[in-house]
């Protein structure tokens, strides 16, 4: 007698179920949609913080550039007419506004509105009671002593600065 014949016979493959998985299954199975959850979090954080500080990044940069826009312009010392000076603050102010504010149409206001309008975003600048900054452009010969032209250029200055 053959001693391989008293053997068993072997378990054919489609006996063995693949249904209860492991108990490792289970875990993985409960942990992996949350790991997945965690990282998709995680992922739209890090593209928030990244598209805020490329925003904050932006915003320094033009207001450094309107700064710098603003001491470039000459200003109208010993006489000379105020109504160019003018135009350009006042060209400045509003390309900052339309980029700012581009659903509010600030590019349409004038006059006191227009002041208000600057006054409304920044207080602390007191433009409103720059009312030359929108009447001496039309005016024919408007001269500014030094006193209001430094402080009409403080006072834009700490428009840009605060405010963009």
């Amino acid at each position: 007698m053959n001693p391989l014949d008293q053997l068993e016979p072997l378990i054919a493959p489609a006996a063995i179920s693949w249904w209860p998985p492991a108990p490792g299954w289970w875990l993985l199975a409960a942990v992996l949609p949350l790991l997945l959850w965690g990282l998709v979090k995680l992922y739209k954080r890090r593209l928030h913080r990244v598209k805020a500080t490329d925003r904050v990044q932006a915003l320094d940069m033009l207001r450094q550039a309107a700064l710098s826009e603003l001491e470039q312009l000459s200003k109208p010392y010993y006489g000379v007419q105020a109504g160019p000076w003018l135009q350009q603050l006042n060209a400045l102010l509003k390309r900052l506004c339309r980029q700012q504010y581009p659903q509010s149409n600030s590019h349409l206001l004038s006059s006191r509105a227009w002041l208000a309008f600057l006054d409304n975003r920044c207080p602390a600048a007191g433009l409103t009671r720059w009312m030359i900054l929108v009447e001496g452009a039309y005016r024919p010969h408007c001269t500014l002593d030094d006193k209001a032209i430094e402080g009409l250029n403080q006072a834009v200055a700490i428009w840009i600065g605060k405010h963009v």
